[in-house]
């Protein structure tokens, strides 16, 4: 058991290698080992959350080199949550990807399994350039992923990606180096606590770097202004690279979240909370535009693609809220939201491939074959989505509109409100466009198991999460307690020094 808090990292790490070194091999061996590789995370996933259920914070030490000086692995409440949610979403598009979408292009499997190791090794690393090389690792893989089956649209989106991102990574090298030399250390937890005795003239340093890192952070996530690479980038990419990128922005919402509530958390004295004012009023601008890109979407692909966008507001609203209650609601609404995003984008490609030419596009087109079933996975999807009772997505906005305090209500509530009604107004436009305005007759061949499985997986999610609120609440519960009190995380990597420098 002591080498859990490794498993999500190297588990990917070697069936990716062994993917990417027996690359000639036969199909079906590759697609063995990729799925797998994925259906043992889920297990390890779940085995974690079940570590971390008990409250104790864990790490691991690479090397035995102890912090604040090793490499290190955190596991608490948080990053085991985070590790379960992404095997649960990558199992059912590496599923999906089996029935051909993974023979469009050149190494599928090994760079779907080292964007899994760049993902979990994000969730779990203890200190900040560990965070920036993960960060370089999923993205490296997510270039070649994007890129998988060729076209123009994908280049086009990919060049906006690419550059984007290495901006990103140029400027979060830059805050590293400056909290760096302004503390001292790079492990979080070390930092945390060396920022409760930080002299007076250094506040400036710091201050500029944990800024620089909000911009970083916020790119990843995709908030107003820096979304606009991401609604043709993932309406571009496969169906099941577009399904595992909805775990992307939730690195940078993550990553906010970690960050500062650890280093920049009660403890750090006029260095506290130095992120909640400006991700507050910058939550409430990304909804109001992704309310407005709903409406104008004329693809389904990118409609989903937009409702993500939707779901970064929500989600950094719930950070900007600042308290645990807020940060519970938001947790619950993550898991709803990563997974149905998801299973929608894997649904828009089913729908697509049934329509001949019209494909994804909301314009009238062929009938489906199996139209019924679509129908239904659709309305599931998007009753859940929009946030209608009584499926998870009516109970995540609920729980975040109950968080608002004061005047936090006079702005969450009617812009939430009226974004969820934009989704509604969307989906029910697109559901009439692709079920009802059909002429000619069926196109394309009938759907295969392997394709439904993916789909059906993640769709599924909403009314378990309902039939599952209660422990799924108080986990969350116990979760953001956990983040509002991160002494108990310095202490159990510090316990030589109590906590202190």
């Amino acid at each position: 058991m002591m080498h859990l808090i490794v498993l999500p990292i190297v588990l990917p790490l070697v069936a990716g290698i062994l993917l990417l070194y027996r690359r000639q091999g036969g199909t079906r061996l590759k697609r063995l080992v990729g799925v797998g590789s994925t259906a043992l995370l889920v297990l390890v996933g779940v085995a974690l959350v079940e570590r971390a259920g008990s409250g104790e914070v864990a790490y691991y030490a690479l090397g035995d080199w102890q912090p604040p000086f090793g490499i290190v692995l955190v596991l608490d409440r948080l990053s085991a949550l985070m590790v379960l949610l992404t095997a649960v979403l990558a199992l059912g598009a590496v599923v999906f990807a089996c029935d051909g979408d993974d023979e469009r292009g050149s190494n599928f499997h090994g760079l779907f399994q080292w964007q899994l190791m760049g993902i979990n090794g994000a969730f779990l690393t203890g200190d900040l350039f560990n965070l920036f090389v993960f960060f370089e690792v999923l993205l490296l893989a997510s270039y070649a992923l994007l890129l998988h089956g060729g076209g123009k649209s994908r280049i086009q989106a990919g060049v906006h990606y690419v550059v984007l991102n290495l901006a990103g990574s140029a400027l979060f090298l830059i805050a590293v180096g400056v909290l760096y030399g302004a503390t001292g250390t790079l492990n979080m937890a070390d930092m945390a606590a060396r920022l409760a005795e930080l002299p007076a003239e250094r506040a400036g340093l710091v201050t500029a770097g944990g800024l620089m890192l909000l911009v970083v952070f916020g790119l990843k996530a995709a908030m107003l202004p820096l979304y606009f690479w991401l609604p043709r980038t993932y309406a571009a990419a496969p169906a099941p690279v577009a399904a595992l990128f909805a775990i992307m922005t939730k690195v940078g919402i993550y990553a906010i979240l970690r960050v500062y509530s650890l280093i920049f958390g009660e403890a750090a004295g006029p260095l506290a909370n130095l992120e909640q004012a400006w991700v507050w009023w910058l939550s409430l601008a990304t909804l109001v535009a992704a309310g407005v890109g709903v409406l104008a979407a004329r693809d389904l692909r990118l409609l989903v693609a937009y409702l993500v966008l939707v779901s970064v507001g929500t989600l950094l609203a719930g950070i900007g809220m600042g308290s645990p209650r807020a940060v519970s609601a938001l947790l619950y609404y993550l898991i709803h939201t990563t997974l149905i995003t998801g299973g929608l984008f894997l649904l828009a490609e089913l729908i697509g491939q049934q329509r001949g030419k019209a494909g994804t596009r909301l314009v009238r087109g062929r009938p489906l074959q199996q139209g019924g079933w679509l129908a239904g996975l659709f309305f599931l999807g998007a009753v859940s989505v929009a946030g209608l009772p009584p499926l998870s997505g009516a109970l995540g906005k609920a729980l975040l509109l109950a968080a608002a305090e004061g005047g936090q209500r006079l702005w969450l509530w009617p812009i939430l409100l009226l974004t969820g009604l934009c989704a509604l107004i969307a989906l029910s436009r697109a559901g009439s466009t692709l079920f009802w305005r059909s002429q000619g007759e069926p196109a394309g061949e009938r759907l295969t198991w392997r394709k439904w499985f993916g789909v059906t997986w993640l769709l599924a999610a909403s009314p378990l999460l309902v039939a599952l609120a209660g422990p799924v609440s108080d986990y969350t519960e116990a979760t953001a307690d956990q983040l509002a009190a991160p002494q108990a995380l310095i202490d159990a990597l510090l316990p030589s020094a109590g906590g202190a420098p």
